[in-house]
């Protein structure tokens, strides 16, 4: 196996069906997009680390992939790490709060981390973290 290549991770790509209510959820977590990317059908920012995240619309990924039809669970699963264990609860306070679905409300996880995890508004799976 040629081992010259290496493949770095460079963007994790997330369809959504509305672009407006997906850039609503994700600034809830604190991440930035630019200024009128509600009418956009490619939209991304870079996180801390450089890896990219990408939002799609649906309509813009069927127009180059005939049949293709993501849906809910198993879009994409994403893992956010936070500062501290408070930082968690209060990330998936305002989640909630805006009326997201919890999938694991806050708990102190056995490997050590302060752990939650939320649906996006297309069934997309958000762990928050924490080391404790």
């Amino acid at each position: 196996m040629d081992t010259s290549i290496g493949a770095e991770l460079d963007m994790i790509g997330i369809v959504v069906t509305d672009m407006t209510r997906s850039l609503a959820f994700y600034r809830l977590l604190g991440l930035e997009f630019p200024e009128g990317s509600e009418t956009e059908a490619h939209v991304e920012t870079t996180l801390r680390g450089g890896v990219r995240l990408a939002l799609d619309l649906q309509s813009m990924v069927e127009g180059f992939h005939p049949g293709v039809t993501p849906d809910g669970h198993g879009r994409v699963g994403l893992a956010f790490r936070l500062p501290t264990a408070a930082a968690v609860d209060d990330a998936w306070r305002r989640v909630t709060a805006a009326g997201h679905t919890s999938v694991l409300d806050p708990f102190d996880a056995p490997w050590g981390q302060r752990y939650a995890t939320v649906a996006d508004p297309d069934g997309s799976s958000l762990d928050l973290f924490a080391w404790t």
